[in-house]
């Protein structure tokens, strides 16, 4: 049995789970304001995934679950912790396999699925419903899709984003925090009733964008396209284990909050995506869908919130996936 127990004091919130056993209660602590670690009472099973280079051996590429199932991987590795890691037997989280009673820390963070793993990604735009406001556009009636190649695919942090020489000129590099839908089974023309059963789990991603390019023509595939414009990550967690509704969402350049918004500002629900893009097409496992993004991008501010050499970027989305964090180079 698990107990939850929430404290109020000096500017922080604290969180006391307590696991009631036969032989003994054990506290386990976590403070929002540090940002490390985060609860869900429901969790079972490998409900949390990374994939990652290990630090005993620099050649492997290894899958498994965080030692501490509270972690937030991305803002602990970001922070210069150690983050062990329970290995599983399998080499991709389409198939994970089961735990091989072997214990491995984190040398290097790669993205949950590799990039020949994924396929075309799918993106739907303007779909949160501050968002639209914000660019004074009407709610759409239907989801609007774009996408992005394979390419665009790129590992958490310290794996940088290159600013492509072409388009340092215009200065007009933009982010864009978003909740990715991770489909784990073929799916085609399924109902939005059914549409979860697809659903292998979620994570975090960066759609970042050239606005100069994306306004210079009709449509965004270019301009959202660059190698690496599609960071995703820290972690792959079940669709069973956490409501995404209740899921937040949230920005942050060099650490100040430009986003902030709850999942429950969708139009269009994570059921109503994968049903519309599974009609007359086949969703490959893998297949990974950005599901828009809140109200504050860098395009919205006055002056504009643009990226620039030495910025990062950080998409955090809590409880369960964490935080992704990219820094932003120029290419020389």
């Amino acid at each position: 049995m698990n107990l939850f127990l929430a404290l109020e004091g000096k500017g922080q919130i604290l969180y006391y789970a307590i696991r009631l056993t036969h032989a003994a209660a054990v506290p386990t602590h976590l403070t929002v304001k540090e940002g490390l670690r985060h609860r869900n009472p429901s969790r079972t099973g490998h409900q949390c995934l990374v994939r990652f280079i290990p630090k005993a051996d620099s050649s492997a590429i290894l899958l498994g679950q965080p030692a501490d199932s509270a972690l937030d991987v991305g803002a602990a590795l970001r922070a210069g912790k150690e983050v062990f890691v329970d290995i599983f037997s399998g080499k991709s989280a389409l198939n994970p396999g089961s735990k091989t009673g072997k214990t491995e820390s984190i040398a290097r963070l790669l993205s949950p699925l590799a990039q020949e793993e994924v396929g075309t990604i799918r993106c739907i735009g303007l779909n949160y419903a501050q968002h639209a406001k914000e660019v004074k556009m009407e709610l759409p009636t239907l989801p609007t899709l774009f996408l992005k190649p394979e390419t665009a695919l790129a590992d958490p942090w310290p794996t940088p984003f290159t600013i492509p020489k072409s388009t340092i000129g215009d200065d007009t590099t933009d982010f864009e925090s978003e909740l990715v839908i991770v489909i784990g089974r073929a799916a085609k023309d399924v109902s939005e009733a059914d549409a979860l059963d697809y659903v292998l789990g979620y994570t975090a991603a960066n759609d970042i964008s050239a606005r100069a390019a994306q306004f210079a023509q009709s449509q965004w595939c270019f301009s959202k396209g660059f190698d690496g414009a599609c960071p995703i990550g820290p972690v792959l967690i079940s669709s069973k284990a956490y409501d995404v509704g209740k899921l937040r969402v949230r920005g942050l350049k060099n650490g100040r909050v430009l986003q902030d918004c709850g999942a429950d500002d969708l139009i269009f629900s994570v059921p109503k995506i994968v049903s519309f893009l599974s009609q007359g097409t086949t969703l490959k496992p893998g297949t990974l869908i950005l599901t828009g993004t809140p109200a504050g991008v860098g395009h919205g501010f006055t002056p504009k919130e643009y990226l620039r050499d030495g910025d990062e970027f950080s998409v955090e989305i809590l409880p369960g996936i964490g935080t992704l964090t990219t820094a932003f180079v120029n290419e020389k």
